[in-house]
Protein backbone atom coordinates (compact mmCIF):
# COMPACT_ATOMS: atom_id res chain seq x y z
CA UNK A 1 0.00 0.00 0.00
CA UNK A 2 1.19 3.40 -1.09
CA UNK A 3 1.36 6.30 2.09
CA UNK A 4 -1.30 8.64 0.33
CA UNK A 5 -3.37 4.87 -0.65
CA UNK A 6 -3.06 4.93 2.59
CA UNK A 7 -4.13 8.30 3.69
CA UNK A 8 -7.39 7.37 1.42
CA UNK A 9 -8.15 4.15 3.89
CA UNK A 10 -6.86 6.24 6.96
CA UNK A 11 -9.27 9.03 6.26
CA UNK A 12 -12.73 6.76 5.12
CA UNK A 13 -12.56 4.74 8.46
CA UNK A 14 -12.14 8.10 9.96
CA UNK A 15 -15.45 9.59 8.31
CA UNK A 16 -17.54 6.23 6.89
CA UNK A 17 -20.82 6.10 7.84
CA UNK A 18 -22.96 8.90 9.74
CA UNK A 19 -23.49 10.07 13.14
CA UNK A 20 -25.84 11.04 15.50
CA UNK A 21 -27.20 15.13 15.50
CA UNK A 22 -28.37 15.07 18.64
CA UNK A 23 -32.08 15.06 17.80
CA UNK A 24 -31.71 10.78 17.00
CA UNK A 25 -31.41 11.80 13.37
CA UNK A 26 -28.66 10.81 11.41
CA UNK A 27 -26.77 13.15 9.96
CA UNK A 28 -24.08 12.45 6.75
CA UNK A 29 -20.53 12.89 7.76
CA UNK A 30 -19.28 15.87 4.89
CA UNK A 31 -16.46 14.57 2.85
CA UNK A 32 -12.97 16.17 4.37
CA UNK A 33 -10.04 17.55 3.19
CA UNK A 34 -6.55 16.45 4.04
CA UNK A 35 -2.86 16.22 3.23
CA UNK A 36 0.02 13.26 3.22
CA UNK A 37 3.64 14.47 3.82
CA UNK A 38 5.68 11.87 3.20
CA UNK A 39 9.82 12.48 3.40
CA UNK A 40 12.48 10.48 2.01
CA UNK A 41 16.15 10.18 2.37
CA UNK A 42 18.30 8.63 0.64
CA UNK A 43 21.13 5.98 2.39
CA UNK A 44 23.24 6.05 -0.81
CA UNK A 45 23.35 8.81 -3.63
CA UNK A 46 24.52 5.80 -6.33
CA UNK A 47 20.43 4.91 -5.53
CA UNK A 48 19.22 8.57 -7.28
CA UNK A 49 19.32 7.89 -10.76
CA UNK A 50 16.92 4.66 -10.66
CA UNK A 51 15.33 6.31 -7.62
CA UNK A 52 14.64 9.30 -10.09
CA UNK A 53 13.61 7.16 -12.74
CA UNK A 54 10.81 4.94 -10.82
CA UNK A 55 9.37 8.49 -8.94
CA UNK A 56 8.78 10.04 -12.37
CA UNK A 57 8.17 6.73 -14.66
CA UNK A 58 6.15 4.55 -11.96
CA UNK A 59 5.44 5.87 -8.33
CA UNK A 60 4.05 9.28 -9.02
CA UNK A 61 1.50 7.69 -11.69
CA UNK A 62 0.30 4.94 -10.09
CA UNK A 63 -0.22 7.55 -6.93
CA UNK A 64 -2.48 9.47 -9.27
CA UNK A 65 -4.64 6.57 -10.23
CA UNK A 66 -6.74 6.67 -7.30
CA UNK A 67 -9.39 9.05 -7.91
CA UNK A 68 -9.14 10.96 -4.29
CA UNK A 69 -5.91 12.25 -4.99
CA UNK A 70 -6.48 15.59 -6.19
CA UNK A 71 -2.93 17.71 -5.90
CA UNK A 72 0.17 15.59 -5.51
CA UNK A 73 3.85 17.33 -5.90
CA UNK A 74 7.21 17.23 -4.86
CA UNK A 75 9.71 19.32 -3.09
CA UNK A 76 13.59 17.97 -3.00
CA UNK A 77 15.32 18.69 0.22
CA UNK A 78 18.18 21.61 -0.08
CA UNK A 79 20.96 21.47 1.75
CA UNK A 80 21.05 21.67 5.71
CA UNK A 81 22.69 24.84 7.24
CA UNK A 82 26.09 23.63 8.83
CA UNK A 83 24.71 21.64 12.13
CA UNK A 84 21.38 21.17 11.26
CA UNK A 85 21.91 17.39 9.75
CA UNK A 86 22.34 16.30 13.58
CA UNK A 87 18.22 17.54 13.64
CA UNK A 88 17.11 14.26 12.13
CA UNK A 89 17.90 15.79 9.24
CA UNK A 90 16.28 13.77 5.72
CA UNK A 91 18.13 14.72 2.60
CA UNK A 92 15.29 13.74 -0.19
CA UNK A 93 12.13 14.36 -1.86
CA UNK A 94 9.22 15.68 -0.12
CA UNK A 95 5.71 14.93 -1.30
CA UNK A 96 2.79 16.50 -0.42
CA UNK A 97 -0.32 14.89 -1.83
CA UNK A 98 -4.18 16.49 -1.33
CA UNK A 99 -6.97 13.84 -0.81
CA UNK A 100 -10.54 14.69 -1.04
CA UNK A 101 -12.04 12.12 1.76
CA UNK A 102 -15.50 10.87 0.86
CA UNK A 103 -17.41 9.20 3.07
CA UNK A 104 -18.20 5.37 1.10
CA UNK A 105 -19.39 1.62 2.09
CA UNK A 106 -16.64 0.78 -0.52
CA UNK A 107 -13.70 -1.01 -0.53
CA UNK A 108 -10.09 1.12 0.09
CA UNK A 109 -8.34 3.50 -2.37
CA UNK A 110 -6.36 0.90 -4.65
CA UNK A 111 -8.84 -1.90 -4.97
CA UNK A 112 -9.10 -3.57 -8.10
CA UNK A 113 -6.21 -2.17 -9.69
CA UNK A 114 -2.69 -3.27 -10.52
CA UNK A 115 0.23 -3.60 -7.75
CA UNK A 116 2.70 -0.88 -7.45
CA UNK A 117 6.19 -0.97 -9.30
CA UNK A 118 8.77 -1.54 -6.51
CA UNK A 119 11.25 1.22 -5.50
CA UNK A 120 14.82 0.25 -6.96
CA UNK A 121 16.60 0.40 -3.64
CA UNK A 122 15.63 1.19 0.17
CA UNK A 123 15.15 4.77 1.64
CA UNK A 124 14.26 5.86 4.71
CA UNK A 125 10.64 7.27 4.96
CA UNK A 126 8.51 9.07 7.45
CA UNK A 127 4.94 10.06 6.55
CA UNK A 128 2.38 12.44 8.67
CA UNK A 129 -1.34 12.40 7.48
CA UNK A 130 -2.63 16.27 8.52
CA UNK A 131 -5.98 18.12 7.64
CA UNK A 132 -5.77 20.62 4.76
CA UNK A 133 -5.14 23.66 6.81
CA UNK A 134 -2.70 24.50 9.79
CA UNK A 135 -4.35 23.53 13.36
CA UNK A 136 -2.22 26.72 14.92
CA UNK A 137 -0.74 29.11 13.32
CA UNK A 138 1.74 30.95 15.68
CA UNK A 139 3.46 33.47 13.77
CA UNK A 140 3.76 35.46 10.75
CA UNK A 141 0.19 35.39 9.18
CA UNK A 142 1.10 38.98 7.74
CA UNK A 143 3.89 38.13 5.47
CA UNK A 144 3.66 38.96 2.59
CA UNK A 145 5.50 37.34 -0.51
CA UNK A 146 8.49 39.81 -1.23
CA UNK A 147 9.20 40.83 2.20
CA UNK A 148 11.43 38.19 3.12
CA UNK A 149 13.47 34.88 1.48
CA UNK A 150 12.06 31.88 2.17
CA UNK A 151 13.63 28.75 3.65
CA UNK A 152 11.27 26.29 5.45
CA UNK A 153 12.42 24.23 8.12
CA UNK A 154 9.68 21.17 8.09
CA UNK A 155 9.24 19.11 11.28
CA UNK A 156 7.59 16.05 12.47
CA UNK A 157 8.14 14.65 15.89
CA UNK A 158 5.50 12.21 18.14
CA UNK A 159 5.95 12.52 21.96
CA UNK A 160 7.83 9.70 23.72
CA UNK A 161 6.43 6.31 24.04
CA UNK A 162 4.12 6.07 27.69
CA UNK A 163 3.39 9.86 27.43
CA UNK A 164 -0.01 10.73 27.24
CA UNK A 165 -0.99 12.58 24.37
CA UNK A 166 -2.87 15.36 26.24
CA UNK A 167 0.59 16.07 28.31
CA UNK A 168 2.34 16.61 25.13
CA UNK A 169 0.10 19.05 23.87
CA UNK A 170 0.16 20.82 26.64
CA UNK A 171 3.65 21.54 26.89
CA UNK A 172 3.99 21.95 22.90
CA UNK A 173 1.15 24.54 22.87
CA UNK A 174 1.46 26.24 26.14
CA UNK A 175 5.33 26.32 26.92
CA UNK A 176 7.62 25.35 23.67
CA UNK A 177 5.80 27.32 20.75
CA UNK A 178 5.32 30.38 22.60
CA UNK A 179 9.35 30.01 23.40
CA UNK A 180 10.09 28.90 19.81
CA UNK A 181 8.41 32.33 18.78
CA UNK A 182 11.45 34.00 20.26
CA UNK A 183 13.81 32.66 17.83
CA UNK A 184 15.56 36.16 16.90
CA UNK A 185 15.61 35.06 12.74
CA UNK A 186 12.22 33.07 12.92
CA UNK A 187 9.84 34.60 9.95
CA UNK A 188 6.60 32.41 10.16
CA UNK A 189 5.43 29.04 12.60
CA UNK A 190 2.63 26.94 12.45
CA UNK A 191 1.58 23.42 13.42
CA UNK A 192 -0.81 20.55 12.18
CA UNK A 193 -2.12 18.03 15.09
CA UNK A 194 -2.01 14.70 13.00
CA UNK A 195 -5.03 13.68 12.29
CA UNK A 196 -4.14 9.38 11.87
CA UNK A 197 -1.70 7.41 13.84
CA UNK A 198 -0.48 5.18 10.81
CA UNK A 199 -1.11 4.13 7.63
CA UNK A 200 -4.15 0.98 8.06
CA UNK A 201 -3.60 -2.28 8.04
CA UNK A 202 -4.57 -4.59 4.56
CA UNK A 203 -8.20 -5.29 5.24
CA UNK A 204 -8.81 -8.87 6.76
CA UNK A 205 -8.39 -11.62 4.18
CA UNK A 206 -6.43 -9.43 2.03
CA UNK A 207 -3.03 -9.87 0.39
CA UNK A 208 -1.09 -6.89 -0.26
CA UNK A 209 1.66 -6.68 -2.32
CA UNK A 210 4.17 -3.35 -0.79
CA UNK A 211 5.83 -1.72 -3.22
CA UNK A 212 8.90 -1.18 -0.65
CA UNK A 213 12.10 -2.99 -0.12
CA UNK A 214 12.39 -5.27 2.88
CA UNK A 215 14.89 -2.77 4.36
CA UNK A 216 13.18 0.91 3.76
CA UNK A 217 12.27 2.26 6.83
CA UNK A 218 8.96 3.28 7.38
CA UNK A 219 8.50 5.79 10.23
CA UNK A 220 5.28 6.56 10.99
CA UNK A 221 2.88 7.37 14.07
CA UNK A 222 3.86 11.07 14.40
CA UNK A 223 1.98 13.57 16.43
CA UNK A 224 2.52 16.77 14.47
CA UNK A 225 4.16 18.36 11.63
CA UNK A 226 5.43 21.68 11.49
CA UNK A 227 6.61 24.52 9.36
CA UNK A 228 9.36 26.99 10.60
CA UNK A 229 10.68 29.36 8.24
CA UNK A 230 13.76 31.98 7.72
CA UNK A 231 15.08 34.00 5.05
CA UNK A 232 18.46 31.63 4.55
CA UNK A 233 20.58 29.68 6.25
CA UNK A 234 22.37 31.67 8.18
CA UNK A 235 19.10 32.60 9.81
CA UNK A 236 18.24 28.83 10.87
CA UNK A 237 21.86 29.11 12.24
CA UNK A 238 21.50 32.22 14.20
CA UNK A 239 18.04 30.91 15.94
CA UNK A 240 18.58 27.29 16.26
CA UNK A 241 22.68 27.08 17.03
CA UNK A 242 23.69 30.74 17.87
CA UNK A 243 21.47 32.57 19.68
CA UNK A 244 18.46 30.27 20.59
CA UNK A 245 15.68 31.30 23.70
CA UNK A 246 16.07 29.58 26.45
CA UNK A 247 13.63 26.73 26.60
CA UNK A 248 11.97 24.27 28.64
CA UNK A 249 12.89 21.40 29.18
CA UNK A 250 9.49 18.91 29.34
CA UNK A 251 9.88 16.69 32.75
CA UNK A 252 9.22 13.63 29.95
CA UNK A 253 12.09 14.04 27.38
CA UNK A 254 14.27 11.41 27.11
CA UNK A 255 16.44 13.57 24.92
CA UNK A 256 18.42 16.54 26.71
CA UNK A 257 18.85 19.09 24.65
CA UNK A 258 16.70 21.19 22.03
CA UNK A 259 14.11 20.08 20.34
CA UNK A 260 13.49 17.37 23.04
CA UNK A 261 13.10 14.22 20.89
CA UNK A 262 15.47 11.78 19.82
CA UNK A 263 16.81 12.43 16.18
CA UNK A 264 16.02 9.84 13.58
CA UNK A 265 13.40 8.07 16.06
CA UNK A 266 11.31 10.68 17.41
CA UNK A 267 12.07 14.01 15.30
CA UNK A 268 12.60 14.16 11.40
CA UNK A 269 13.45 17.37 10.19
CA UNK A 270 13.93 18.57 6.02
CA UNK A 271 14.83 22.04 4.52
CA UNK A 272 12.59 22.93 1.53
CA UNK A 273 12.52 26.08 -1.00
CA UNK A 274 8.61 28.20 -1.31
CA UNK A 275 8.02 26.19 -4.39
CA UNK A 276 7.86 22.59 -5.11
CA UNK A 277 10.15 21.26 -7.51
CA UNK A 278 8.08 18.39 -9.63
CA UNK A 279 3.72 19.38 -9.99
CA UNK A 280 2.82 15.93 -10.56
CA UNK A 281 -0.84 16.26 -11.48
CA UNK A 282 0.12 18.66 -13.83
CA UNK A 283 3.06 17.77 -15.50
CA UNK A 284 2.79 13.74 -15.70
CA UNK A 285 -0.29 10.91 -16.68
CA UNK A 286 -1.68 8.87 -14.28
CA UNK A 287 -1.09 5.26 -15.04
CA UNK A 288 -5.09 4.22 -14.67
CA UNK A 289 -5.08 0.31 -14.15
Amino acid sequence: MTPVAGLVGAAEAQTKGTKNDGAGSAVQQLPQWQKAYVIHHLRDWNDMPAQERWFSRYHAPEVMRAPEVLRYVNFRAVPAPAGAEAYGYYNYHVHEATVLSVPSSGGASGTGSLSKTPEPAPMDVAVCIVPAAPTEDFLGSNLTMDEKTILRWLIVFKYPDGVPLEEGERWFLDVHAKEVMQQPGLTRFFSYKATAAGLPESAPGQTQKTFMKSATRLHQGWHRLSEQWYENANGWRKSVIESPPQYTKPPWAKYDKYPFFEPFTDFVSTFILERPSEDYTRDLRPIYI
